[in-house]
Formats: structure tokens, sequence, C-alpha cells
């Protein structure tokens, strides 16, 4: 990924107040998945975004025949951007799922698309996404139907906080099935906050923070370090976080 081109101007502006596009130049990913993380507000899900615009993917999620749009809120970052792209080109791609209001949204477009589907009955066009509606599906269960049954090897995939409806047991499938991807030969790119996520052994994540971006190990990042604290701990963070609160109240 090369960022081309001078200052971001006009509407795209702001993007000169995020340090980490700021100082985007050359990103290089070398593993088969690629972990985005950060705070919030550091741009994790601006660069994931405009990736899935410079490959052609709708920015709300779905794959390239997905055209729907509710709010185009998305940044002209990708208008910056250049994909440098490796010998092997994808058989399947996907940018899929953005949390929350952009995933329901998707799920409907689904429905509508087996609606309007001329090679196949909908039962029929429903088996790439788990047999049936997945508005008829809780946002956890149709979100892993959605990667078991439609993704395949030697694709391309974006995931923009996918554990954000997952219980930590349902992270844990969801990392085998990105290690079925993997082995297929398939390359993801991950904006998480998900500790249990970025443990895959596959990965490298990438810190977006206040300088460039870089990589960090899994027990440097933030995530790690505050979960494991927690969970070694639970009482005496509780204390002083509580104290914490009552000194600012005061």
């Amino acid at each position: 990924i090369e960022r081309t081109g001078g200052d971001f101007a006009g509407e795209d502006s702001y993007l000169q107040d995020i340090p980490a596009i700021k100082g985007l130049s050359l990103l290089e990913l070398r593993q088969p998945v690629t972990f985005l993380v950060g705070e919030n507000g550091s741009g994790k899900s601006t660069l994931l975004e405009a990736v899935a615009l410079a490959l052609g993917f709708n920015p709300e999620g779905g794959s390239r025949n997905f055209a729907f749009s509710t709010r185009d809120t998305h940044s002209g970052l990708y208008n910056y951007l250049r994909l440098h792209r490796g010998p092997y080109r994808p058989k399947a791609r996907v940018f899929a799922f953005r949390a929350g209001r952009s995933f329901i949204n998707t799920a409907t477009e689904v429905e509508e698309l087996s609606k309007r589907s001329l090679s196949a009955p909908p039962e029929e066009f429903y088996r790439n996404y788990g047999g049936k509606s997945l508005h008829h599906q809780s946002h956890g269960e149709s979100f892993l139907s959605l990667v078991h049954n439609r993704f395949r090897g030697e694709g391309i995939y974006l995931l923009d906080e996918p554990e954000a409806a997952l219980s930590p047991a349902r992270q844990l499938t969801l990392l085998a099935e990105l290690h079925r991807l993997v082995e297929a030969g398939s390359q993801l790119l991950i904006a998480t906050h998900s500790p249990i996520l970025m443990a895959y052994p596959q990965g490298e994540i990438l810190l977006l923070g206040e300088g460039p971006i870089h990589p960090v190990g899994y027990r440097e990042t933030e995530h790690y370090q505050i979960t494991k604290s927690f969970l070694d701990h639970p009482e005496r963070m509780l204390r002083i976080l509580f104290q914490q609160g009552e000194e600012d109240t005061e």
C-alpha cells in the first residue's frame, strides 16, 4: 500500500490530523493476516475503508457487486493510495464486514439480491449464507455463517472489528475460520481490538498511534497487557479504577 500525492486538501484535510494517516508512505502487508490496532480515532477503519475502495469494494460492506449506500461518509483517502499486488490474482474478494448498522444494511442487500436473482431460487441463493436470510439469525450467527459459507480460498477479505458481535468462544471459532482461509491461500486485513484474534500466529500486528504505522509484538500491545492485568487481578484493577473515578468527581 503506497500513498501518493501531497497533503490532504479540501474535505479530506482532516486526515492531516490523524498521525498514522498523515505519516503513511509505504505499508507492506508481509503476512497472510495483518491486524490494524490502535485507539479509537487512530485511523484503523479509515485506512481499511480506503483499501476497500481502492480495490473496488463497496465501502459499507459486501462484495464488489454490492452497490447499496445508506450514507456517503467515507473519506477520499483511497484517491491517494496505490496498491501493489503480487503475481497471483485472487479468485474471490469480499469486503465483509463492518460492525453494527453497516452489517445490517449488508444483510438487507443480500436479501434483496436473493429476490432479484435469476439463476437460483432464494433457498438456493442462501446456501452461501448459512441456508437462510441473515436477518433470521443473530448478528454473531449470521456473521459466522457468512464467513463459513461465503468466504473461500484465494481471496482478499477486509474485516472491520469482526469481534463486535462475537462471544469469546465465537472469536475462537472465527480464528479457526481465519486459519482455514489462510491455508487456502487467502489474505486478510483486519481492524480489531480483540486480543484473542491478534494471537493468530501467522499474523502481523500493525500499530496506528502518534507516530508512523509500525509492527508491534502481540504481548507488547496495550490490548494484551490491559486484558491480562485485569484477568490476573480484577479486584485490584477495579479498586484503582473506582478510586480514580472518585478523585475525578471531587
